[in-house]
């Protein structure tokens, strides 16, 4: 197949172009050019918000779109391209408000998310704008990525804390849990739904199984040979200050997407790929000061 694929340099977007293009597709990218490509990729250099005839030579036999964040994006985008054959599109589990109740199934009535805000409301903008202007698109939401290329500070801060020994700094005790989905499951769902092209439209998708915080310090300690000292914080020091996700627990129904693909990423295997990624990798993360805020406040 011919793939387009936007975005192509960080993370979810460039796995997808580099697992694609390994599968024997020809994989154009799209981005403005400011980052290394990958190889065995055609580059197509423009601004998504400024194509206009661009792609209009270019007929797609399939669309990943990775990168686009709210209804703009994906209206410019697909009034830029020619003939598209399949059309994906990444959209997240922030569209669900926290108010539903779990775990969060397909068919519940989406909405405003006052965790996520305006990343949650405008990615549900860009499914409406499908829905009714592209009507065999494909909707993914997932929960939290990791894998192979995550450039984001959540594994890596993992890693980095049990490289230097030191104690982990996890809020409360530990039990609120969390659902994850290895990037290259996205990847394999993505071909499986443009070999089969379900009748479904919309998929949850993530890991069936959820791991509480103690249990996910454990296992990115356990890559690195160790067991971590857990020291437990309470609810007066913002989460987010020392930890990296939000003080927010949520499961996803994946039903749907187990029913095509039964078989996923096992949490510790990916893991492993995550740090060895990262180990070659380091200058490519996306750090916060979250080592800084434990330095001065908890040490």
């Amino acid at each position: 197949m011919k793939i387009l694929v936007t975005g192509g340099t960080v993370f979810a977007s460039r796995y997808t172009a580099e697992y694609f293009a390994g599968k024997g597709h020809e994989v154009c990218v799209l981005n403005r050019g400011s980052k290394p490509q990958s190889p065995n990729v055609r580059h197509i250099c423009a601004d998504r918000y400024s194509l206009g005839d661009r792609l209009r030579g270019e007929r797609f036999d399939a669309v990943l779109d990775v990168t686009s964040y709210n209804e703009n994006d994906v209206r410019t985008l697909n009034e830029a391209l020619g003939e598209v054959g399949s059309y994906i599109f990444i959209s997240s589990s922030a569209v669900y408000p926290e108010t539903l109740p779990q775990p969060f199934r397909e068919d519940m009535e989406c909405g405003a998310n006052s965790i996520w805000g305006a990343y949650g409301t405008d990615k549900l903008a860009a499914e409406k704008w499908l829905g009714e202007n592209v009507p065999n698109a494909y909707i993914l939401r997932p929960p939290y990525l990791y894998g192979t290329m995550n450039n984001l500070y959540r594994e890596a801060f993992v890693f980095e804390c049990a490289e230097s020994g030191k104690p982990f700094y996890v809020p409360k005790y530990g039990r609120m849990r969390l659902q994850f989905f290895h990037i290259g499951d996205l990847c394999r769902f993505m071909e499986l739904l443009l070999e089969r092209k379900p009748e479904q439209r919309i998929f949850n998708v993530g890991n069936p199984e959820t791991v509480d915080i103690n249990e996910w310090v454990r296992l990115c300690y356990g890559v690195l040979g160790r067991e971590p000292e857990l020291r437990y914080v309470g609810a007066e020091v913002p989460q987010r200050s020392y930890f990296p996700f939000y003080d927010y627990e949520y499961v996803l129904d994946v039903t749907a997407m187990s029913a095509i693909m039964p078989q996923l990423t096992p949490l510790r295997e990916g893991l492993r790929g995550s740090y060895e990624w990262w180990r070659g990798n380091r200058g490519l993360i996306v750090r916060k000061p979250l080592l800084g805020f434990i330095a001065d406040n908890f040490e």
